[in-house]
């Protein structure tokens, strides 16, 4: 079954973050109801994973390095790592054994972003982590068009020429992810 077709449901959330409850994913993304999601930004040799996104939201656009949600399994929201190892595998065709660090949580953040394209809205609470690649790789066309690789020290005279996803334009303001970017 294509994943998009399929019936999820996220963990709905208050503005404090506190779970409210589930919504079905595309009736929150209609509805503009907050829900809680998370961003990974993907590293290699000093470089930076931007996904050419292929989406029924915010299609075309590009993301850091992938964007996905925590979803309910048989009643119970799965953990954020295995959510974010679940669409590691789903988008990138790679397992906990390609990343050469753990997972990293950075920060999180409240974000509202209409997609200009479709009917769907992003209303989240967004966790941002980060990991760094032991390879390149293998995009799976059915998530993504593509991708691009930018050098992390030139982040920010290089991201000009990309249309950004809206929370990627917010996680690059973000002081405490920059500074880590700019560490790595």
């Amino acid at each position: 079954m294509d994943y998009y077709s399929q019936k999820l449901f996220l963990a709905k959330v208050d503005k404090e973050n506190n779970f409210v409850g589930k919504v079905e994913r595309w009736l929150a993304h209609e509805k503009a109801i907050l829900h809680r999601g998370f961003t990974v930004i993907l590293t290699f040799q000093n470089k930076v994973v931007l996904q050419h996104r292929k989406h029924p939201a915010f299609d075309g656009f590009f993301d850091l390095s992938f964007s996905s949600h925590p979803v309910y399994i048989q009643n119970e929201l799965q953990p954020m790592e295995t959510a974010i190892l679940n669409t590691l595998e789903r988008e990138w065709n790679l397992s906990k054994q390609n990343l050469q660090t753990e997972l990293r949580f950075l920060d999180k953040f409240y974000y509202y972003a209409k997609d200009p394209k479709s009917v769907y809205i992003e209303h989240e609470i967004d966790y941002v982590y980060e990991a760094k690649l032991n390879k390149l790789p293998a995009i799976n066309h059915d998530f993504a068009y593509g991708y691009e690789t930018i050098d992390v020290l030139n982040i920010a005279s290089q991201i000009s020429k990309f249309q950004l996803a809206p929370w990627v334009k917010k996680i690059l303001t973000n002081k405490v992810i920059r500074q880590h970017l700019e560490a790595v």
